[in-house]
This record gives C-alpha cells, sequence and structure tokens, in this order.
C-alpha cells in the first residue's frame, strides 16, 4: 500500500504484543474497503503506559486496541468511556476524537454478535457459565444485556465469582455456584446455553470442567476459545446434537465493533474471518 501524510494510523497495545492477531484482521478490512490507513501493534510495558497514550495521541493515532495487562488501567489516561466500558471497569478500544480519547468495550457485544450470527438469540434463556475472569464480567454482562433469563454462574474460586455476580447482579438475575460435580449436574439439567469463558480445553490434556455426558441433548454450548476451533467440550456437546460455536466469532466481531467505532462503516466480516482461519487454521472455510 502507498503510505501518505494523510494515511490514517490505528494499532494495538500490549505487553506482550507480539502474539496479536488484531493486526491482520484490521489491515484485511481496510484493504477491503480500500481505506487509506495502517495498523501497528505498539509493545509497552506497563510502567510506559501513561507515556504510551499520551504519545499516540500526540502523534494523532485514530484508534487503537487494548490487550492485557492494560485493559483496566489504561481507563485513568481516557478523558471519557462508553457505558459498557464505565460499568465493566474494562476498555479494549479507543477512539480518538476532536483531541480527546474515549474508551469502549467491543468484547461482549462481539459475543453477541457471534451468537446471532449463527441464529442463537438468548433473550428469555437460561445461561450456564463457567469462570468469572475479566472474558466472563464481559460475556455474562452482555448475556444479561441481551435479555438472558437467568445467569448461573460456577467457578473454582467462590470468592472471585462472589465478586463477579455482586457486580453482574445489577444488571439481571445471576446465581453464583462452586464448581462442585452435583451441583453441575443440577444446573446443566434446566440449561438453555452453556458458555466456558475459562481456559480449560485450550491446552491438550486439560482436565474436563465437568462430566461432558451429563450435557444436555440439543442445547446450545459455546466455548470462547478458538485456537483449537474444537475443544473437548465442543466435541463432546456435538455428539450430544447440541449447536456449538467456537471463540472465532467473538474475535472476529469485537474487532468489527471496533473497526466500525473507528471509520463509521460496516466491517467486512467475511474478509476478517477468512484471513484468522487461515492463519490459525491453514484454511478460508
Amino acid at each position: 500500500m502507498k503510505i501518505t501524510g494523510k494515511t490514517a494510523v490505528y494499532g494495538i497495545i500490549g505487553y506482550p504484543v507480539k502474539h496479536s492477531l488484531s493486526p491482520l484482521m484490521q489491515t484485511a478490512a481496510f484493504k477491503e474497503l480500500s481505506l487509506d490507513a495502517v495498523y501497528v501493534p505498539f509493545e509497552v510495558k506497563p510502567e510506559e503506559l501513561k507515556e504510551a497514550v499520551s504519545g499516540l495521541k500526540a502523534l494523532s493515532v485514530k484508534g487503537f486496541n487494548i490487550t492485557v495487562p492494560h485493559k483496566e488501567r489504561v481507563i485513568e489516561h481516557l478523558d471519557f468511556l462508553s457505558e459498557d466500558a464505565e460499568f465493566l471497569g474494562a476498555v479494549n478500544t479507543v477512539k480518538e476524537e476532536e483531541g480527546k480519547l474515549i474508551g469502549y468495550n467491543t468484547d461482549g457485544e462481539g459475543f453477541i454478535r457471534s451468537l446471532k450470527e449463527e441464529g442463537v438469540e438468548v433473550e428469555g434463556k437460561k445461561v450456564l457459565m463457567f469462570g468469572a475472569g475479566g472474558a466472563a464480567k464481559a460475556v455474562g454482562y452482555a448475556l444479561l444485556k441481551a435479555g438472558a433469563k437467568f445467569l448461573n454462574v460456577v467457578n473454582r474460586n467462590f470468592q472471585r465469582a462472589k465478586a463477579l455476580g455482586e457486580l453482574l447482579g445489577k444488571r439481571g438475575n445471576v446465581l453464583i455456584y462452586p464448581l462442585k460435580e452435583n451441583t453441575v449436574e443440577v444446573l446443566l439439567k434446566e440449561a438453555d446455553v452453556i458458555v466456558n469463558t475459562t481456559s480449560v480445553g485450550m491446552k491438550e490434556g486439560d482436565p474436563y470442567l465437568f462430566d461432558y455426558s451429563k450435557i444436555p441433548k440439543g442445547i446450545t454450548v459455546v466455548d470462547i476459545i478458538y485456537n483449537p476451533p474444537e475443544t473437548p467440550l465442543l466435541k463432546a456437546a456435538k455428539e450430544k446434537g447440541c449447536k456449538v460455536i467456537n471463540g472465532l466469532g467473538m474475535l472476529v466481531h469485537q474487532g468489527a465493533v471496533a473497526f466500525e467505532i473507528w471509520t463509521g462503516k460496516r466491517a467486512p466480516i467475511s474478509k476478517m474471518k477468512k484471513v484468522l482461519k487461515e492463519e490459525l487454521y491453514g484454511r478460508s472455510t
């Protein structure tokens, strides 16, 4: 591409950041829509976050993504926050607008869009969610915002789950449970949707979250892990005739929402997903 003085600059900050797939995805989106823009990864150490954000602003970088470990700490260096970012206390997207930096969190909306893309609606549904970390916070919030009837949260660390429940309880019906086999078995029987927000299943040999033979037939099972594309949880659910969704859609759509915030244009979802599939799995379909 031809870079000139008019080329808009976007990027991502994190530490480390070399593994990020955002440059690949966003560059493909800019190219697909013939936008005069580039997307650059910036590795920023935690102790240099304030200076980095000030520098990006001074250089008129139009927008940037935030990844670990900066999603929470970056807030003190921004001028305004969206409703979602303020509630979650975490930012993954920043837009520069008239000299001000506005923080957004697109993870939750990206998750819901990925379900809708697969024909899954959560309004009025009972959801069983595993995990109580940052991803669980965004996903749980989005599920309640989208109209989930109940959200049952199961986590190994009960105190962490309790803190999450107190926060999400401000948005809807949330109950917290410890990760115990007999408890999970009862919760499974009334679940319409199961969501795994933990890293369990990412590595070969990971222990199962629960007895997967107890997954009800024909429900929806979502695992936000995108690599491998089929975790043991999804494999077991597929064998039960369940609708299964991995985390690739969430990855694509959270990036697409950021793209739309920055450009005001509809993101080329199919192109973004194609390049990620080729990078992750060596295929585009």
